[in-house]
C-alpha cells in the first residue's frame, strides 16, 4: 500500500481526533493537512502508521488548541464549536462514545480542561488507544497520562447530565418542536421545553445574536414563536439535520444559503437547551452563507409593515 492510499485510509480518524480536540472543522483540516505533511516528508516508515499518524495530528493539535484558547478567551459573546454535521470516523463497537463525545454539550466540556488532559480523553476516553499509545502521542509518562485522565474525568462527569434521552425520543421530541416553530405554536413549544431551559447564540460579533442567553420556557416559547413564523414568511426555510450527533436543522434564506444552524439538547424528555451557531465563519464549510445582518432587517421591515 503506497503512502497516500495508507494516509487516506486513516484520515477519517485523524480528522475526528483532531475536530474533538479543537472544535474547529476548518482547524481540524488544516491539522490532517500537516500530517499528512509530516508523514509524506519522512524518509522511513514507522513501525505503525497509525500510531505514528494519530500522535502527529494530536501534538498539532495541542500547539494549535493553546494559541487558539487566547483568540476565545477574546471571543465577542458565548463560544460554540463549528457544527459538525457528520462524523467521517465511525467504529460499531465504540459507537456510543464517538456519538456522545461529539455533542455540542461534550465539546463545550471539554473546553473546561487543558489542553493536554483534552488530547489525552479524547485519545483514551473516546478512541480507546492504549496508554503507551497516549503516552507517545502526547510527549508524557504512562504514569502522567493516567493522572491527567483522572482529572479530564472528573471535570466532565461532574457537567454531565444525570439523564440522557434515547435517539429515538430525541428524534420524536425535536419532530414536535420543529412544527411548532414552523406554526408559531408558543404554547406547543412550552410544552416541550425545560423549565429552565437556555436559549443561546454565537454569533461572535459578525452577525445578529442574542445579547446574553434567554432563559425560562415561557420567554424562550414566546421569542421563537413570535420570530420564526416571520422569518419564514421571508422566504427562510428550514431542514431537519442532526447537528453534532443531536437534533437540529440547517436554515437557510430564499436563495438556499445557510442562515445558521440550531441543535437541540434533550434531556430527561425536554429540551434543555437550544443553541444556534450564526457567525458566518463557522458555517462555511457547510455550504454558501447568508448575509444574517439583511436577513435580520428583512424581516423585522415585514413585522412593522403588517403592524
Amino acid at each position: 500500500m503506497s503512502k497516500v492510499e495508507e494516509f487516506e485510509e486513516l484520515r477519517p480518524l485523524l480528522f475526528s481526533i483532531a475536530y474533538r480536540i479543537l472544535g474547529s472543522v476548518g482547524e481540524a483540516e488544516d491539522a490532517v493537512q500537516e500530517t499528512w505533511l509530516r508523514f509524506d516528508g519522512s524518509v522511513t516508515r514507522p513501525t505503525s502508521t497509525k500510531a505514528f499518524l494519530s500522535a502527529a495530528v494530536t501534538r498539532i493539535s495541542i500547539d494549535v488548541l493553546r494559541s487558539a484558547r487566547v483568540r476565545r478567551e477574546e471571543y465577542v459573546g458565548p463560544w460554540f464549536p463549528e457544527p459538525l454535521l457528520s462524523d467521517p470516523y465511525q467504529d460499531p463497537a465504540r459507537s456510543a462514545e464517538l456519538a456522545d463525545s461529539v455533542s455540542m454539550a461534550a465539546l463545550l466540556l471539554l473546553e473546561r480542561l487543558s489542553p493536554l488532559e483534552r488530547a489525552v480523553f479524547v485519545l483514551r476516553e473516546v478512541f480507546a488507544f492504549g496508554f503507551d499509545e497516549v503516552a507517545a502521542a502526547v510527549g508524557r509518562s504512562q504514569a502522567a497520562c493516567r493522572q491527567l485522565l483522572v482529572r479530564a474525568r472528573r471535570h466532565m462527569e461532574a457537567g454531565r447530565p444525570r439523564f440522557a434521552a434515547d435517539c429515538q425520543e430525541r428524534q420524536e421530541l425535536a419532530t414536535r418542536f420543529f412544527d411548532a416553530l414552523k406554526d408559531g405554536d408558543v404554547g406547543g413549544l412550552q410544552h416541550l421545553l425545560a423549565a429552565d431551559v437556555q436559549l443561546v447564540g454565537d454569533g461572535g460579533g459578525k452577525a445578529p445574536q442574542l445579547a446574553k442567553a434567554l432563559m425560562g420556557a415561557e420567554n424562550v416559547a414566546r421569542v421563537l414563536g413570535t420570530i420564526f413564523p416571520w422569518l419564514i414568511r421571508i422566504g427562510v426555510t428550514f431542514e431537519p439535520q442532526e447537528v453534532n450527533g443531536q437534533p437540529g436543522a440547517i436554515f437557510r434564506n430564499r436563495d438556499g444559503k445557510i442562515v445558521h444552524t440550531l441543535a437541540l439538547d434533550v434531556l430527561d424528555g425536554q429540551i434543555q437547551t437550544i443553541r444556534v451557531v450564526i457567525n458566518p465563519d463557522k458555517l462555511a464549510h457547510i455550504g454558501p452563507v447568508a448575509d444574517a445582518w439583511a436577513v435580520d432587517r428583512e424581516w423585522r421591515q415585514a413585522r412593522r409593515q403588517m403592524n
